[in-house]
């Protein structure tokens, strides 16, 4: 029986990354490295649509960037000098080839493409809205809600549709769009998936994070500002502000966890923004230890911080299998017990009759995080304390992450204290969401004047919840602030 890792759910799940470029007679290739420096934000699926100059070119798969687009036969096809690309992780719609972006539709003004990153928050609603005026759904994800938008805008250029039809939608998203003419891009309108601009000689490129750019030897220009809109064409670069000014609310949890540590975003580089929140734990909850002990990969940056400040050695005591993807096991009890070896091994030499503090960026269910210190334990630990580098995940995204139902967040259904006793650690603490705030650069969380998008830890969501207060699940229990 084919099935996935049984403990792949019990970690937040990246969103998507998209990837868009301008100008450049190698796009598709160009397109295909910046994905793979994107596979982190989603494994299930990728997708290319390039244009030549009169045809568009589509090429999407199930599965990994490296297992289809590294064929020169597949790159061949995808001719022409624009280009935009996505990577899919499913936070809505189930994972099939109809679902893989970018979304490819025949306008009476010529073809189009959509790639997205993030959620719409009100798509159910609009969908609703659209079938009953005739429009008929290929797909079950969200983002098709804004091809069927533009198809029934009043007319007018593509981009004017799409303005017609981001102002209708609620939600996070950064969008790259291809047409016969121009690549465009745009943010929401608090900002809170990310979107950068690059450039690669004369050539303009739009990605989820600069990573992507460097993997392509192009320099990093600017953010796109939350609420505006990037068109690059033939004149080069043109900026709009389709929305109306609001508070910018990045997503906090890019610095934590889903970005890549060697990216920058807003000016900050993630990694020394994992360091930092790393520092402030050990100053939060400190506690005499032999080993600083990463959970890796996601928790090395805070665990090096973590040993800096707390000036206690740093060490590997946990060793990855980078090349875990599906396993043909049955999940038998047994398996099930044993199966976090499949991911992470116990490094017995560093641990061995030692204090170790267990680092990591946050705990979703639990099951892991209790595996890993029974793990630690039969290593040898002479004690095992875990130290989480986000406050406790007790609220679902609603903005393009996949989380648990309200009621699977261990940290919705216990105490501190509960959970330490579930995971079986000597101690556990979370960095506090003031703490978390002072490693970004501010005094505290101040409620009134946020910068970042924290609602998974606190239930304030910056924008409106429409489909999911329309059908709440049993356990919704959402504060909206608009």
């Amino acid at each position: 029986m084919l099935t996935t890792h049984p403990f792949d759910d019990d970690k937040l799940r990246e969103e998507c990354g998209v990837f868009g470029i301008y100008g450049n007679p190698q796009a598709g290739a160009i397109t295909a490295l910046g994905l793979h420096a994107l596979q982190h934000r989603g494994q299930e699926a990728a997708g290319i649509v390039s244009f030549d100059g009169s045809r568009f070119h589509l090429q999407h798969t199930l599965g990994l960037v490296g297992d289809h687009f590294s064929s020169e036969a597949i790159i061949a096809k995808l001719k022409g000098a624009s280009s935009i690309g996505h990577v899919r992780y499913a936070t809505t719609g189930d994972t099939s080839i109809r679902n893989v972006q970018p979304l490819y539709a025949d306008f009476e003004f010529g073809g189009f493409a959509l790639a997205h990153n993030g959620n719409l928050t009100n798509a159910q609603t609009l969908r609703r809205q659209l079938v009953r005026r005739g429009c008929l759904f290929q797909s079950s994800t969200d983002t098709e809600v804004i091809v069927h938008l533009m198809a029934t805008a009043r007319g007018g250029s593509p981009v004017d549709r799409l303005i017609e039809a981001v102002r209708q939608v609620e939600g996070a998203f950064s969008l790259v769009a291809l047409t016969s003419k121009e690549v465009i891009g745009v943010r929401d309108a608090l900002g809170v998936r990310p979107l950068v601009l690059g450039r690669l000689g004369d050539t303009y490129l739009l990605a989820s994070e600069t990573c992507a750019f460097d993997i392509v030897g192009a320099e990093y220009v600017r953010d796109v500002e939350p609420g505006e809109m990037i068109v690059i064409d033939g004149d080069g670069v043109h900026s709009m502000r389709p929305f109306q000014p609001q508070q910018r609310r990045l997503c906090i949890f890019e610095y934590i966890y889903f970005a890549r540590p060697d990216s920058v975003m807003e000016g900050t580089s993630v990694y020394e923004a994992r360091q930092r929140i790393g520092r402030e734990l050990a100053r939060e909850a400190g506690v005499p230890a032999d080993v600083i002990v990463p959970v890796p990969d996601s928790g090395v940056p805070a665990a090096l911080g973590y040993a800096q400040e707390a000036g206690v050695p740093f060490d590997l005591g946990i060793i990855r299998n980078h090349y875990v993807g599906r396993t043909f096991i049955e999940p038998t009890d047994q398996i099930r017990h044993l199966g976090v070896k499949l991911k992470h091994n116990a490094n017995r030499a560093m641990i061995e009759g030692k204090r170790v503090v267990l680092v990591d960026d946050s705990i979703v269910r639990g099951t892991t995080s209790k595996k890993i210190v029974e793990m630690v334990r039969a290593a040898g630990a002479k004690e095992v304390h875990m130290r989480i580098s986000s406050p406790p995940t007790s609220h679902p995204c609603f903005y393009g992450i996949d989380t648990p139902e309200q009621g699977k967040l261990l940290a919705h259904r216990m105490t501190v204290e509960q959970m330490r006793e579930f995971i079986q650690a000597d101690s556990l603490a979370f960095i506090s969401l003031d703490g978390l705030y002072r490693a970004m650069g501010e005094e505290k969380r101040d409620p009134a004047n946020l910068g970042y998008c924290d609602a998974c830890f606190t239930g304030d969501y910056p924008i409106p919840l429409t489909d999911a207060l329309e059908n709440p699940p049993v356990e919704a229990n959402v504060a909206v602030r608009a």
